[in-house]
């Protein structure tokens, strides 16, 4: 069994670098295309990579140890069985069963052979059932037969090739029986699968779920929150790339940052229609439901919080980076302040963490801070 275990082990470790790296590109998708998350899609899309690393993992692992494989064979090796059903003939050597004994039947369980072509028939099963969720309607079989089939190909080559030449012979065969086992069982797939889709939401009932929240004009707390690290993401970006091309030091880099904040929050939302360029990716925008001047005032009472937040922040960095001599007359003060502004710096974190964790999950009963102060509306139109 470890030779199936252990390429899934592998497979698992692999997925959470992978989903670690994809998450936020995936909220924003799911945002921006739903306007909210569906929790039903997010398990099938990351359940679908994790399931395509494994099997791929299970086709290719082990590795061998060297890239000369061909110096472990001997001469005249063949890498191929295309003879159809030799499964079944390797089931029945050497198993003890008499077909005129249905009591022997049970011996066929315990040959290796049986679980090598079971587990090849489950292989692609997991695969029918992802088509028919993404093609929806029955009438597409003979699509999702192709594709099985492909894919299995796939697999086929992939293994007679060496990968594709970094193994100088192979090291696993070409097998037709493989192919069959793999395509009957990822179709199989495709036809069980409306009892197993009918745990989670339809496509149609999120597509009505999004519809809906658009004709309510309901911008999700989240939306706001990625929208705004979008923002600070760029900002941060900004900023790093001008100081490298500029004199580098404190002051320097406060005014650039403060520039590139005032343009972020409130530059771009007056000539933009509301819109900064998170919210732009995100599908929404900022606006008074007043008139133009009352959104653009409120535009910079809402870069103004915002503001405030940075600026708290680096007045607290100044004070954790001033440098005395151990023989200063000041340097035990400077130990004090030191401890008090990097405590006061957690304590924000904390706060703000807390904060967006509490309106981001609070169902619309809280807006973020800067929003409330600006009492600025999020509208979809």
């Amino acid at each position: 069994m470890s030779a199936y275990t252990q390429p899934i082990y592998v497979a698992m470790i692999v997925f959470i670098l992978l989903a670690v790296i994809i998450f936020v590109p995936w909220l924003i998708y799911t945002y921006r295309k739903y306007g909210y998350l569906p929790l039903s899609t997010t398990l099938i899309a990351f359940s679908f990579i994790f399931y395509f690393i494994s099997a791929l993992f299970l086709v290719l692992l082990p590795l061998p140890e060297s890239r000369n494989t061909c110096i472990t064979q001997q001469p005249g090796t063949q890498h191929y069985s295309l003879m159809p059903f030799t499964f079944i003939s390797d089931m029945f050597k050497n198993s003890g069963v008499i077909l005129s004994q249905p009591s022997t039947y049970a011996l066929l369980v315990k040959q290796s052979a049986f679980y090598q072509a079971f587990f090849n028939f489950l292989l692609l099963l997991p695969f029918g059932v992802y088509l028919r969720y993404f093609f929806q309607q029955r009438k597409y079989w003979k699509r999702a037969l192709g594709l099985t089939f492909a894919l299995t190909l796939f697999y086929e080559i992939t293994q007679v090739t060496g990968i594709y030449g970094i193994y100088n012979c192979a090291y696993r065969i070409f097998d037709v029986d493989d192919l069959m086992l793999n395509t009957l069982g990822g179709i199989l797939g495709f036809f069980i699968a409306p009892a197993i889709l009918a745990l989670f939401p339809s496509k149609e009932s999120i597509n009505a779920k999004a519809e809906r929240l658009i004709a309510l004009d309901d911008v999700r707390a989240m939306s706001v929150l990625i929208a705004l690290l979008i923002d600070i993401f760029i900002i941060d970006l900004l900023g790093q790339l001008s100081t490298t091309f500029t004199e580098s030091n404190l002051i320097i880099n406060f005014l650039i940052k403060s520039i590139v904040i005032f343009i972020a929050f409130f530059v771009i939302p007056i000539l933009w229609n509301g819109h900064s360029i998170g919210s732009k990716i995100m599908r929404f925008r900022y606006d008074s439901k007043v008139s133009t001047i009352d959104t653009n005032k409120r535009l910079f009472k809402r870069f103004g919080a915002i503001y405030l937040t940075y600026f708290a922040f680096f007045v607290l960095s100044i004070f954790a980076q001033m440098n005395l001599q151990i023989g200063s007359p000041y340097y035990k003060l400077k130990v004090f302040l030191a401890l008090g502004t990097n405590l006061l710096e957690l304590v924000l974190i904390v706060v703000l963490f807390f904060h967006a964790l509490l309106v981001a999950f609070g169902k619309g009963k809280r807006r973020f801070y800067f929003d409330e102060a600006s009492d600025l509306h999020t509208t979809r139109k």
